[in-house]
Parts: C-alpha cells; sequence; structure tokens
C-alpha cells in the first residue's frame, strides 16, 4: 500500500516537474542528493515500520506510539544543536502526550498477530524515529532546494525502497478489480501524501522539526472523528477532553517556537 501511495505521489510530482520550465541547479545544491536519498529512505522506514507494527499492536496503541515524533526531535535539537526547549514547550509536550492517551490509549483491541505486542510497540517507536529523522534532514536543505524539489526526490526514493521491500516480502499489489483497495490507495497518494505530507515539508520552512512534528498528533483526534463519522463509532468523554487538550498543547507549542524564532532573530 505505501509503495503504490508514493509511487502515485511521485508520479504525479515528476509529471508536474516535466511540465514547469527547469531551471539549471548549480553543483552545490546537486551535490545535496546524497541527503535527499538518505531522506527519501527514512520516509520508507516510516511507513514500513509503523504499517508492520499494525500486526502486533492495536491501531491506538500504534498512532499513540507513532505520534512521539516530537520527542524524538527535540531530544535531538537539545543534545546535538544545543536548543533547549522551554519549559511551557516540555509542557506542552506532556500535555499533548496526554491528550493522545486519552483520544486511543484505552483502546483494548485485540492485534492480528497476538503475543508480539513488544514486537509491535518497537516497530511503532521505529516509525516515529524515522519521519524525525526525515524532517531533521529536511530542515537542514530547506533553505536550499524548494519544497517540490524536495518531495518529489524523497517520495521516489521512499517508493523504490518500499517497492525493493515489497518485492522481497512477497507482497503483491491489490488486483485490479479491486475498486476499493485503489480506491484507498489513490485518496492516500493525492490527499494524505501530497497535500498532508507535502504541507509538513512546506512547513519546515517556518518551523522547527520538533513543531512540525508535533502537529502529528492531531492524527488519532482525526481517526476518532472519521471513525465516528463514517463506522458510527462513539466518542467517549475521554476522546474529547483528549481532543481538546492536543489542540490546545499544539497551540502552546507553536507559539512558544515563534517566540524562540523572533529572539534568535532579534540577537542576530
Amino acid at each position: 500500500m505505501s509503495a503504490l501511495r508514493l509511487s502515485i505521489a511521485a508520479a504525479v510530482l515528476w509529471a508536474i516537474s516535466a511540465v514547469l520550465p527547469r531551471r539549471s541547479q548549480p553543483a552545490s545544491i546537486r551535490r545535496l542528493d546524497k541527503r535527499l536519498v538518505v531522506a527519501g529512505v527514512a520516509l520508507a522506514a516510516h511507513f514500513a515500520t509503523w504499517i508492520w507494527s499494525l500486526e502486533y499492536t492495536s491501531v491506538a496503541i500504534s498512532t499513540l506510539l507513532v505520534a512521539t515524533t516530537p520527542v524524538w526531535t527535540a531530544l535531538y535539537d537539545s543534545i546535538a544543536r544545543k536548543h533547549p526547549l522551554s519549559s511551557a514547550a516540555w509542557c506542552a509536550m506532556v500535555a499533548g502526550g496526554a491528550g493522545v492517551y486519552l483520544v486511543a490509549g484505552f483502546n483494548t483491541a485485540r492485534p492480528p498477530i497476538a503475543g508480539h505486542e513488544i514486537l509491535g510497540c518497537a516497530l511503532a517507536v521505529a516509525g516515529a524515529i524515522a519521519i524525525g529523522a526525515y524532517f531533521l534532514i529536511i530542515r537542514e536543505i530547506r533553505d536550499t532546494l524548494g519544497t517540490r524539489q524536495i518531495v518529489t526526490q524523497t517520495y521516489s526514493w521512499a517508493a523504490i525502497a518500499l517497492i525493493v521491500a515489497a518485492i522481497a516480502a512477497r507482497q503483491p499489489p491489490p488486483a485490479f478489480s479491486n475498486l476499493g483497495a485503489w480506491s484507498g490507495i489513490l485518496a492516500m497518494a493525492l490527499i494524505s501524501q501530497l497535500l498532508g505530507h507535502t504541507a509538513m515539508n512546506a512547513a519546515l520552512r517556518w518551523f522547527s522539526a520538533s513543531a512540525v512534528a508535533f502537529t502529528t498528533l492531531v492524527e488519532p483526534l482525526v481517526a476518532a472523528a472519521l471513525a465516528y463519522l463514517v463506522f458510527r463509532e462513539g466518542i467517549t468523554s475521554a476522546a474529547i477532553a483528549g481532543g481538546v487538550l492536543i489542540l490546545g498543547a499544539i497551540a502552546v507549542f507553536l507559539r512558544e517556537e515563534e517566540t524562540s524564532n523572533r529572539r534568535v532573530q532579534t540577537s542576530l
């Protein structure tokens, strides 16, 4: 599914690039291709480990652990780049995590393959770290390359990596007669990938990797709302409270990020 999703998204982007006038790239930009390859592989690892985790743990727990990406990016910035977060930002992270737990943490659904829940949790955390690595790499080159150039390259490399993985795992694509599966794949490629993930790539121009990753905490809230609208699954009062907590935490975190950026600009 992920290989097809990224392949379709990459094909659309290459088609757009073929129509738009090409610009010559200096050697300094061409040397960035290696980092784009690494970023693409990291993106592929994110999708592969996250989806694989769903075999061994519930959707709720997997989504909860994948949403811990801001923790890993923030820790990287604090340790490697010596950019400590403010107390309010750390509190926002804790509040956001608590909100995700309220939305999805009490789910007791059985996974498809029981008895390996620890492996499922480890794979979900690996997915969170992988997408965090992707954001950190893209952050380093966002001032040199435009968003379209970045996503065209990274989506393509991610698609190639996932296709190789699918072939190695002997996972064939769905039959062409399966309109439901292909409709879902197209929706993920055109909406989730081209709009959602591309928007996050664009946001890296103005926000840190932690701030962009923090917005993914909305995913469990959106999933709960869609489940209610499509499948008529009830939403508990705890889930509603968790949703409010998530949105409030994101607002606080982004405000702290903006304040921090202003302080840096003022000091320069």
